[in-house]
C-alpha cells in the first residue's frame, strides 16, 4: 500500500481484489490488486497477441499484502490443475519483488518483471528460453512506452500518468515492485485522452502508483493540478475526468483550484490516510498528520461542498494501542468519509514495520472488523443524504451506474453502457443508492 495504491473497486475490502478473463480464453489474464494493474493487464493482452502467445495464463500479481501474494500462489496452483498443458506466466509486483519464490513453483513456466511485462517480445517463444526475466526496477527511468485505447471495462478509460514511488513508508513494498517515481509527459497524456474521447468514452481516470507526485521528474516540475487543468482545457469534449487515489500530503494549489472551478473534475477523492493517530503515522513514515487530513478535507469541502471522500486505512499496525486505534476509528466520523478500504496489517518481508513489535493476528482481525463496521455506518450516512436528489450517473453495466461522487447506483430501466444518464434517487440498499431514470 504505497501512497496511492488504488484498488479496483470502492468499498471495504480486506485485500487486493481479483479480476479474471473468460476461463476458456486461449490467453487468459488474471489481475490482482490496483487499477494500475488492471490497466497494465490490457497492455499484457496486446503484447501477448502481438507476440503470438497461445494457450497461456498470465498472472499479474499484487504485493500489497501477504494475503494478496498467497491468493496469487493459490490461483497458480489451481490453474495448473485445470489447464495442465497451458503456459503459466507470472508477473506484477509480487513477481518483481520476489521472483525466486515464483520461479521455485513447479507450476510456473516464466517469471517476468514489471518493466518486462509490457515490453514487445516478452511473450514470444525463444530458442533458448530463460525462466526468469526480472531486471532491477530501480534502473527504470521512464514510464512504460505504451498507450492503450481503453479497458475491457467499456464504461470508463484509465490513463497511466505516473508509475513508481519515491517515498518509503515503513510498511510498504510497492516501491520495490514499481521503482522510483516517473511521469508520462503531459502532451502524451492529452493525446491519449483525445483518442479515448473520440472513441466515445465519457469518463477518464488518471491513475498511477503515486499520482500526486506527477511532474516532479519532468522539466520545470509541473504539478498534477496543472496537468488536470491542461487536460480540461485542451479536451473540452471530455465530460468527466476523475483522479484515482491521492496522497493527502500533496494536493497542490492548482488542483485545489480545479476542484473549485471545474465541474468536469469529479467530486471524489480517495485519500491514502492509513491511520488517524499521529504516533502511528510517524512510525509509518507518512508525511501528513491527523490535523493535516482534517484540514485538507475541510479545505476541499469549502470550495467543493459535494465532494465525497474515501480512504485507505490499516488496522493493527505494529505498536498500535487501543487508544491509537480509537483515534483512527474517530477519524472516519470526524472527516465524514464515505468509502473505506480497510487493510489488516500484514508484515511484508524486508520492510521496517516487519521488524517492529507485532500485534497478535486476533487483535488485528478484530480491529479490521471494527473499522469495516465504522465504514458501513459512514457509507449508510453518505447514502441517506442522497435520497430525493437527482444525480448524473455513468452507466457501468445494465442497471448499475456510478454518480459523480463515485457512489454506486442501482437503477430501473434501460440505458447504454458508458452513457451518462439523469437518475432520481429513491432509496438506499446494500451499500448502493436506488434510483429510477429521471
Amino acid at each position: 500500500m504505497s501512497g496511492d495504491h488504488d484498488l479496483l473497486d470502492s468499498g471495504s475490502v480486506a485485500d487486493a481484489p481479483v479480476r479474471e478473463d473468460d476461463p476458456h480464453a486461449d490467453v487468459r489474464v488474471v489481475t490482482f490488486g490496483c487499477r494500475l494493474n488492471a490497466y497494465e493487464s490490457e497492455v499484457i493482452r496486446a503484447r501477448a497477441a502481438e507476440d503470438g502467445l497461445k494457450d497461456a495464463i498470465v498472472f499479474n500479481t499484487c504485493a500489497v499484502t501477504g494475503e494478496a501474494v498467497r491468493q496469487a500462489r493459490q490461483a497458480i496452483r489451481k490453474a495448473r490443475r485445470e489447464r495442465p498443458g497451458a503456459k503459466l506466466i507470472v508477473t506484477g509486483c509480487a513477481a518483481q519483488i520476489d521472483p525466486a519464490a515464483f520461479a521455485g513453483m513447479a507450476e510456473v513456466d516464466l517469471v517476468l518483471g514489471n518493466a518486462e511485462k509490457s515490453q514487445a517480445g516478452s511473450y514470444a517463444p525463444r530458442a533458448e528460453p530463460v525462466r526468469v526475466r526480472v531486471n532491477d526496477i530501480m534502473s527504470v527511468r521512464e514510464t512504460a512506452g505504451h498507450l492503450i485505447d481503453g479497458l475491457k471495462d467499456r464504461a470508463r478509460a484509465y490513463v497511466e500518468v505516473q508509475n513508481g514511488c519515491d517515498h518509503r513508508c515503513t510498511f510498504c513494498v510497492i516501491p520495490y515492485g514499481r521503482g522510483n517515481s516517473r511521469s508520462a509527459p503531459a502532451g502524451e497524456v492529452v493525446e491519449q485522452i483525445r483518442r479515448l474521447t473520440a472513441q466515445g468514452y465519457q469518463e477518464v481516470v488518471l491513475t498511477g502508483v503515486d499520482v500526486t507526485s506527477w511532474g516532479s521528474d519532468l522539466p520545470g516540475a509541473p504539478t498534477l493540478g496543472q496537468l488536470v487543468a491542461r487536460i480540461l482545457r485542451l479536451v473540452p469534449e471530455l465530460p468527466r475526468l476523475r483522479l484515482s487515489s491521492i496522497d493527502a500530503a500533496e494536493i497542490d494549489p492548482d488542483l485545489m483550484r480545479c476542484l473549485a472551478q471545474e465541474p468536469r473534475l469529479m467530486p471524489y477523492l480517495h485519500l491514502s490516510l492509513q491511520a488517524g493517530d499521529d504516533m502511528i503515522l510517524k512510525r509509518m513514515k507518512r508525511r501528513h498528520s491527523r490535523a493535516d487530513a482534517l484540514k485538507l478535507i475541510a479545505e476541499v469541502r469549502a470550495v467543493r461542498p459535494d465532494t465525497a471522500f474515501g480512504a485507505d486505512l490499516i488496522a493493527g499496525f505494529p505498536t498500535e494501542t487501543d487508544e491509537m486505534f480509537a483515534n483512527t476509528v474517530r477519524l472516519v466520523e470526524e472527516t465524514g468519509l464515505a468509502f473505506l478500504h480497510v487493510f489488516p496489517f500484514s508484515p511484508r518481508p524486508g520492510t521496517p514495520a516487519a521488524r517492529m513489535p507485532q500485534l497478535t493476528r486476533p487483535v488485528i482481525k478484530a480491529r479490521a472488523a471494527q473499522l469495516r463496521t465504522a465504514g458501513e455506518v459512514a457509507l449508510a450516512r453518505h447514502l441517506a443524504r442522497q435520497i430525493g436528489r437527482e444525480v448524473q450517473g455513468l452507466v457501468e453495466r445494465g442497471g448499475l451506474a456510478r454518480a459523480e461522487d463515485f457512489t454506486e447506483i442501482a437503477f430501473a430501466g434501460e440505458a447504454v453502457v458508458g452513457s451518462i444518464v439523469s437518475l432520481r434517487v429513491t432509496g438506499a440498499e446494500g451499500g448502493k443508492l436506488l434510483a429510477e431514470l429521471a
